[in-house]
């Protein structure tokens, strides 16, 4: 597709406007730091944009930082600016895998622009005006750089809200074929409360999204090591508000599960169920459905939605290192990204330390330019998901119009 050469859009949360002769560059600029000094990430951002106007800022931080004061160093920073952020279960940064720090994505205006629509509460009435509302933040901004002919929306939502299935598949109503991914809010390994930056203030009950229009070809992209066994299972009772599963096979659920996959129903673990998830047929692809614990009555609690009659099929494992090398190479095919902004599910990172990959796939991440968060939960196309890796690639703006 033709793009527009050298072009420069100023967005200040209510006009945009397009400016012309600005040489093409890298459309992403990262900053991180500890969690504990958060200016430290905002001025290595300054330093880092050279001057260069913000168009979009995610501010992806672990559960220990100072929220508050995140919320306020943004604007601070970058009046001009959109804004969003959440909080993680572990940060991936420039230079990989990080723990208790704060990540700064900035979107440079010059290939970039924004809005953002607010959910402020996730109820069904709340969602749908948003759904409505991304239709018109679209379409301004569409019709504000009409030659800018890439686009993609970017969800962050509360990771312990229960309610990413149904906020995605409304959200898609309105965006159409728009390219669409996002994460789930994590807090660390301690799944108590997830948190969203909305309109300034870290919110739980809360989703962002982020609309935008750029220059440069964008590519969203989804991969999971998993392939589907012939152990299969059925849903035979459930708690699907709660998404939580009381039996399988009509047997207590822990207890059956733990059976097929070959274990004690006392070894239960984070380990156990991300080294034998067990997925659904969508579309005809594979969907893991994450088990985020076991309950003291055996009942498992998911993190996607689940139901009555649900057929599960049990999952086998390829090496990770190897399918993520394979999977990354191929985001490559078509040229070097600027970067690959990743949603990962925090059981992959889990895996990774497991079987001891974690120094050779953060090095491996960090090497693709990605950066980004791991997430409760990831969102992809027109579904939530579990256990993947999850987002998209930015690539380097053509150069001109006539080309």
């Amino acid at each position: 597709m033709a793009q527009l050469e050298g072009a420069e859009i100023a967005f200040d949360g209510a006009d945009v406007g397009v400016a012309l002769d600005l040489p093409a560059e890298s459309a992403v600029c990262s900053a991180c730091a500890p969690a504990d000094d958060p200016r430290q990430a905002f001025d290595e951002l300054v330093r880092t944009l050279g001057g260069a106007e913000c168009g979009l800022l995610a501010i992806f931080a672990a559960p220990m930082a100072d929220l508050e004061l995140l919320a306020q160093l943004g604007p601070e920073y970058f009046p001009r600016s959109q804004i969003i952020g959440c909080t993680t279960a572990g940060e991936i940064t420039p230079k990989g895998y990080s723990e208790d720090s704060i990540l700064l994505v900035a979107f440079k205006a010059s290939h970039v622009v924004a809005e953002t629509v607010p959910i402020l509460g996730l109820a069904k009435a709340e969602v749908a005006r948003a759904a409505q509302e991304a239709v018109r933040r679209r379409a301004k901004l569409a019709a504000a750089a009409p030659e800018w002919a890439w686009e993609f929306s970017f969800l962050l939502i509360d990771g312990m809200s229960l309610r990413e299935d149904q906020v995605v598949s409304a959200l898609r109503l309105g965006l159409g074929g728009m390219p669409f991914f996002g994460g789930s809010a994590g807090d660390g390994l301690d799944f108590g409360h997830t948190y969203v930056l909305v309109d300034g203030v870290f919110r739980e009950d809360a989703a962002v999204l982020a609309v935008c229009r750029s220059r440069c070809r964008v590519q969203v992209i989804k991969f999971d090591h998993f392939e589907p066994t012939n152990t299969k299972m059925v849903v035979t009772e459930a708690i699907p508000d709660r998404r939580i599963v009381r039996e399988i096979n009509a047997e207590p659920a822990a207890r059956e599960y733990a059976r097929l996959v070959g274990v004690r129903e006392d070894e239960l673990s984070p380990f156990v169920f991300s080294s034998h998830p067990v997925v659904v047929n969508v579309g005809g692809q594979h969907h893991v459905r994450a088990i985020q614990r076991v309950e003291e009555n055996g009942d498992l609690v998911f993190f996607s939605a689940i139901d009555e009659g649900l057929v599960l099929t049990l999952a086998q494992a390829a090496d990770i290192t190897d399918h993520m090398r394979t999977a990354l190479a191929n985001v490559t095919l078509g040229g070097e990204p600027d970067a690959i902004i990743g949603c990962e599910c925090l059981f992959r990172r889990l895996i990774a330390e497991q079987t001891q990959q974690t120094r050779v796939i953060s090095r491996m991440l960090a090497d693709n330019r990605v950066v980004g968060f791991n997430t409760y939960g990831e969102q992809s196309g027109s579904v939530h998901v579990n256990q993947t890796f999850t987002g998209m690639a930015i690539y380097p703006p053509e150069r001109s119009l006539r080309d």
